[in-house]
């Protein structure tokens, strides 16, 4: 696939029953749950992540403003679906041995789209419960100003309160806890 971008919101998400109704009223295509595993590498710009999932099995390569608010992000993705998983445990390792590891996280992650626009409902342990917004422009037909209207719209009908939306990625907020004293938050900015 060839670089496109997203424009993405991450909050953490006190009701996801809440969220899950709303985007089912809206008739949001389920695609299911994914187990999901992200292998960070260590690259000097951007981030590089290997996915290993139930469902999405992709090596991407991003770079997006750790900012709290909807946020572009330019993507390359290369999709690994049918791969088998010696390959994908294969590739894992070379790529480790050539870059080294960031981090890994794990996560539970429910897909849903309504048109070109990505909902995930995250359950990360020692993280939380979040929901994720990406509004996708595969071939530069869309535009940032559209899927950046579309994030915000998003917001305000999932009723994600501007304080919830979070900058970190869960790879950075793995690194931060794993770093800090376990009496601090992971992910919160002092």
């Amino acid at each position: 696939m060839a670089a496109h971008l997203n424009v993405e919101l991450k909050a953490r998400c006190a009701d996801p029953a809440r969220v899950r109704r709303v985007l089912e009223a809206a008739g949001a295509d389920f695609r299911g749950t994914d187990a999901q595993r992200d292998v960070y590498f260590a690259v000097e710009d951007g981030r590089f992540k290997l996915r290993q999932g139930t469902i999405e099995r992709s090596l991407v390569f991003y770079r997006r403003g750790d900012r709290a608010e909807a946020r572009r992000s330019e993507v390359t993705m290369a999709r690994l679906e049918g791969l088998a998983p010696a390959a994908l445990d294969a590739l894992e390792a070379t790529l480790a041995a050539a870059l080294g590891v960031r981090a890994v996280v794990e996560k539970r992650r429910e897909i849903r789209f309504v048109d070109h626009v990505k909902f995930h409902l995250d359950e990360v342990p020692g993280q939380g419960s979040f929901v994720e917004i990406e509004a996708i422009d595969l071939d530069g037909t869309i535009g940032e100003e559209r899927l950046r209207a579309e994030c915000e719209a998003w917001r305000g009908r999932l009723g994600i309160a501007a304080g919830d939306v979070v900058a970190f990625s869960y790879a950075d907020a793995a690194l931060e806890r794993d770093s800090e004293p376990a009496s601090s938050t992971p992910g919160r900015s002092s």
